[in-house]
């Protein structure tokens, strides 16, 4: 009896979803869109597929790009560890 009881509560409660979390999960879902659409501007030959394929593939590289820059600079200005550190484990041995 215990052990239901324990499930029914963990099942009530939220799941808290942070700000980075969500920032990862709308940069993840942009890119398969521009996946998508890369796929399709190569199936499909129209006048506009030729700059639309050369522009996903450009926001392809540039978008985890710049992702990578402002984490690296939030880490720089906020004096914090983070994943685009160069040599995160330098950082905790001073601690």
């Amino acid at each position: 009896m215990m052990s239901q009881d324990k499930n029914t509560e963990n099942k009530k409660t939220k799941i808290k979803m942070t700000s980075k979390q969500i920032f990862a999960i709308a940069g993840i879902v942009v890119l398969v869109l521009l996946y998508v659409v890369t796929l399709l501007a190569a199936i499909f030959d129209s006048s506009a597929s030729h700059a639309l394929f050369a522009t996903c593939l450009l926001a392809t590289v540039a978008i985890p790009l710049l992702i990578w820059i402002y984490t690296w600079m939030f880490g720089k200005l906020t004096n914090r560890s983070t994943f685009a550190d160069f040599h995160p484990e330098e950082k905790n041995k001073d601690k």
